[in-house]
């Protein structure tokens, strides 16, 4: 199977410019998440232009094209609307060749941080928590970035998580972190107290970001 998987592959590259990034990308993502993706985070995620200050929905390809670019190795789960790949044993040939991927966690977290630092993202506010279906993928994002992030961290992304959690206050990735904690609000003696950017990294986990947060000031780990 694995020489079957490997000439795929090959086909994929071999397409060249956009199909072969789709192709490469809708891989990676489906592979190497956290949790499945639906159809539409997938879409979102290979929309997304790094180093952008902006997302543009429309450039969020179909799922029908990222089939067709992947050679048909991922679908869509009908009865989930998930998407994964065919079979077990592709899921077990991309985590063992190293050399399909370079540093797949990297850019899947400068993605995930390019998408939460987006004008559109930070134009939500998180009492519109359930109106969020022009931005699916702000969940997986906030709640996910950090778990890629403790895998492999770049510079570039260590600057987007920075950028992010020095300027969190009212951004909707908050909210969802607190829903996925459990936690409605974090309040003590009937006060509610903020959660900061530096609770976010500590929280995710992200020690290289919660010793930079430290480093340049922002917050008092005291506090």
């Amino acid at each position: 199977m694995g020489d079957a998987y490997s000439a795929t592959i090959q086909r994929i590259k071999a397409q060249g410019g956009y199909k072969s990034k789709l192709g490469m990308e809708s891989l990676m993502w489906v592979s190497h998440a956290e949790r499945p993706l639906m159809a539409d985070e997938l879409c979102h995620a290979l929309a997304v232009e790094l180093g952008s200050k902006n997302f543009n929905g429309d450039n969020a390809p179909s799922m029908s094209t990222l089939v067709s670019c992947c050679q048909g190795l991922i679908t869509v789960d009908k009865e989930a609307s998930t998407v994964r790949l065919i079979h077990f044993t592709l899921q077990e040939y991309l985590s063992t060749s190293s050399d399909v991927y370079s540093r797949p966690h990297s850019k899947m977290t400068e993605i995930c941080l390019t998408y939460l630092n987006s004008q559109e993202a930070r134009a939500i506010s998180p009492d519109r928590f359930h109106n969020l279906r022009n931005m699916p993928f702000l969940e997986y994002c906030s709640i996910y970035w950090g778990a890629h992030a403790k895998w492999e961290l770049s510079d570039h992304a260590r600057s987007l998580a920075l950028l992010l959690l020095q300027e969190c206050d009212g951004h909707i990735s908050t909210k969802f972190l607190l829903e996925y904690a459990g936690h409605r609000a974090i309040t003590s003696a009937g006060r509610r107290f903020s959660f900061t950017g530096l609770h976010h990294a500590s929280f995710l986990g992200v020690i290289e970001v919660v010793a930079a947060l430290i480093d340049v000031g922002c917050y008092d780990p005291d506090a």
